[in-house]
């Protein structure tokens, strides 16, 4: 499997289609039509106005690797884009210098006057499109809102509607092979939301037990959007280009190696879980979950053996 095969799999997994020749004129930026569009601040009717994201694959690629370098660290970034309707659309994403913890990541000084000259470039160079979200990294727990994220969202959309929060999961997404992405928007002040977030088409969300209850706490204050891929004509040449980088970097790694911590403690928090569910069944552990948990690291770990028997048989004269 060369390059250009493992960016074809790769959108076939991720489902990002590409746009005919007068779709794409939609994706064009139309200053006025923004202007006439936000003007109307829908949103303030409807909190849930926005219901879906598309994503190009150039964002969509940036964000992964960029997420992915950041190890167990959380990275943070901005994303560039428009709306069409109730749809918000990302068509370019960068990174920011920030640093990260395990429970928060912070914009500084250095970090403002970044963007601020990205953008001058931007503009300088004839892009128009303007910041229309943030997007940082959840190592190894999940996509969805912790309670800091959630503040620093409801101060976005207040100043800067319309705005969008991406979280990627940069470990589950290497694990799985395919992109583990959530997108949200927070609802506004005294609003009040429903907690059954869901962030899958099937509602399964996997959290670990040490941050089971923020996720609870703040899951009210925030909706999921649905999220789709796509990819333009002009986006075609600088895909593959970034993807080579990509593949590159990740062709002879094995995901039972460069996984194998994180597999080790998804395995001792399945083990905490069935622990506490056996002393306690009214703790948030519930036995389906305990089972689909199971079955979800079984499955990763087979697939980290196909894909090491692919590998071998390929560059090691098997």
């Amino acid at each position: 499997m060369d390059a250009s095969d493992a960016l074809k799999l790769f959108e076939l997994d991720n489902n990002v289609v590409p746009l005919s020749e007068s779709d794409e004129k939609v994706y064009c930026f139309d200053d006025q039509l923004q202007r006439d569009q936000l003007d109307q601040k829908p949103w303030k009717q409807d909190p849930r106005h926005y219901r879906k994201v598309e994503i190009s694959s150039i964002a969509l690629v940036k964000m992964v690797m960029h997420a992915r370098s950041g190890g167990d660290i959380e990275v943070m970034g901005l994303m560039l884009g428009k709306v069409v309707g109730q749809t918000m659309i990302v068509l370019d994403a960068f990174a920011l210098p920030v640093e990260g913890t395990e429970t928060r990541v912070n914009a500084h000084h250095e970090s403002y006057e970044y963007m601020v000259q990205y953008m001058e470039q931007c503009q300088a160079a004839g892009r128009q499109e303007p910041v229309i979200g943030w997007y940082h990294s959840h190592p190894g727990y999940g996509c969805w809102l912790s309670g800091i994220d959630v503040e620093t969202q409801m101060l976005n959309q207040m100043y800067q509607e319309p705005f969008l929060a991406v979280v990627i999961d940069p470990k589950r997404t290497m694990s799985a092979g395919k992109v583990d992405l959530g997108a949200f928007r927070s609802f506004p002040e005294g609003h009040q939301g429903s907690k059954d977030q869901e962030t899958e088409s099937d509602g399964f969300q996997s959290v670990p037990l040490n941050k089971i209850e923020d996720f609870g706490v703040h899951a009210d204050k925030y909706y999921p959007l649905e999220v789709g891929y796509f990819k333009s004509s002009l986006d075609q040449q600088l895909m593959e280009r970034l993807w080579r980088k990509h593949w590159v970097a990740t062709l002879s790694q094995s995901p039972l190696i460069t996984n194998g911590e994180f597999t080790t403690l998804k395995m001792l928090e399945l083990a905490e879980k069935v622990s506490i569910f056996s002393k306690d069944a009214k703790k948030n552990v519930s036995a389906g979950q305990i089972v689909r948990e199971s079955d979800a690291i079984a499955e990763e770990v087979g697939q980290g053996h196909a894909s090491n028997t692919i590998k071998g048989r390929l560059f090691g004269g098997a």
